[in-house]
């Protein structure tokens, strides 16, 4: 009997501690916000230029692999890419790893 009563004499009480439990969100809240901010609003945005990079990926393009290696699209599917490296080598690979299109100005 005595368990009950102090139950709800702290029931009773909580009112103006609710106030205070949402001053201690506070912090966590600023915290995500500064997340957001420095983290995945730019991963964000490096994803949707890649995007449009491959999107935007036509035969003749000179592009750099993710692995560095340099070359020209020769040939272009929904998923993969055909790169010629080499007078007498191609190499065929997804399109997610080209990484960038060469300027005229890269030898």
């Amino acid at each position: 009997m005595d368990f009950v009563s102090q139950a709800w004499a702290q029931a009773e009480g909580a009112g103006p501690d609710t106030s205070a439990g949402l001053l201690s969100l506070i912090p966590f809240i600023l915290i995500f916000i500064v997340f957001y901010f420095l983290l995945i609003l730019p991963q964000q945005r490096r994803q949707k230029k890649q995007r449009e990079l491959l999107d935007g990926l036509k035969k003749g393009d000179k592009v750099i692999t993710s692995s560095g290696i340099w070359g020209t699209v020769t040939n272009l599917d929904k998923e993969t890419a055909t790169v010629q490296v080499a007078d007498n080598t191609k190499l065929r690979l997804q399109r997610d790893h080209i990484s960038s299109i060469r300027t005229t100005g890269e030898s």
